[in-house]
């Protein structure tokens, strides 16, 4: 038999409280929603009594929004489900942290894997929306943190010590400064468009790299470029931007 989850919802709009409560009542099993707020005083009220395991949370609300409700919670000892009209800038800022989040209008189908995933990595020791919260408050690119979610969790790895990415159909490889590597169920493409104002660009239909690891740059009928771990990658015709 499935745990019971506990929910709070957080959001400024009555039509989308009463909505998203509906929605996990009738389609999200075993979770309870103990609390309906309008505003981050009510949610962090709610967060204090009710301990919920989840936290509903609308990103855009009036006198501050769903990053300010995490910056004052203190501990973070809760999953967070952002639900969010789409902002560009938000949705890149929560893929980097692997938080999970909903577009409004809410989908049935999103909700529920969003829930089935949090109650399938609930032992996770480092909370992902944590990750999210230090993004925020950083301008250093060099201490942004960006998460690689694996089948037994994910790991935690500074972007700057990020040396490429080599794409592997569906899946990724992420090859780090330490010599380790992480393979990702996550496109070339999504880390392109993730790491794309991080120094990153893409020299090939499989590789994006870190230019500032690059040690040595060859001209020719196939251009190649050296990362400082010695490895040689092609550069694609379509691609030579980078000479």
């Amino acid at each position: 038999m499935k745990k019971n989850l506990t929910c709070i919802i957080v959001d400024d709009e009555l039509s989308s409280r009463e909505t998203l409560n509906s929605y996990i009542s009738k389609y999200c099993e075993n979770v309870l929603v103990l609390a309906l707020c309008k505003n981050i005083d009510e949610g962090l009220t709610a967060i204090k009594k009710h301990k919920p395991d989840i936290v509903f949370l609308d990103i855009e609300m009036p006198f501050g929004d769903g990053f300010d409700l995490l910056d004052q919670a203190g501990e973070i000892n809760f999953d967070v489900v952002f639900i969010t009209a789409f902002s560009h800038y938000a949705i890149k800022a929560l893929n980097m942290s692997a938080t999970y989040y909903i577009l409004k209008p809410v989908d049935i189908d999103e909700l529920t894997e969003a829930v089935k995933k949090i109650r399938e990595k609930k032992n996770e020791p480092v909370s992902s929306a944590k990750i999210l919260l230090e993004n925020n408050k950083t301008n250093n690119p060099e201490q942004k943190q960006i998460v690689l979610p694996h089948l037994s969790g994910f790991v935690v790895v500074k972007i700057a010590n990020v040396m490429r990415v080599e794409a592997d159909n569906n899946y990724s490889t992420v090859y780090l400064n330490d010599g380790t590597k992480q393979v990702v169920s996550r496109t070339l493409k999504f880390f392109e468009e993730l790491l794309n104002e991080s120094g990153f660009i893409r020299i090939h239909q499989s590789h994006l790299i870190n230019t500032k690891f690059i040690s040595e740059f060859k001209k020719g009928k196939t251009a190649q470029v050296k990362l400082s771990d010695g490895v040689w990658l092609d550069i694609s015709a379509q691609r030579k931007r980078i000479s």
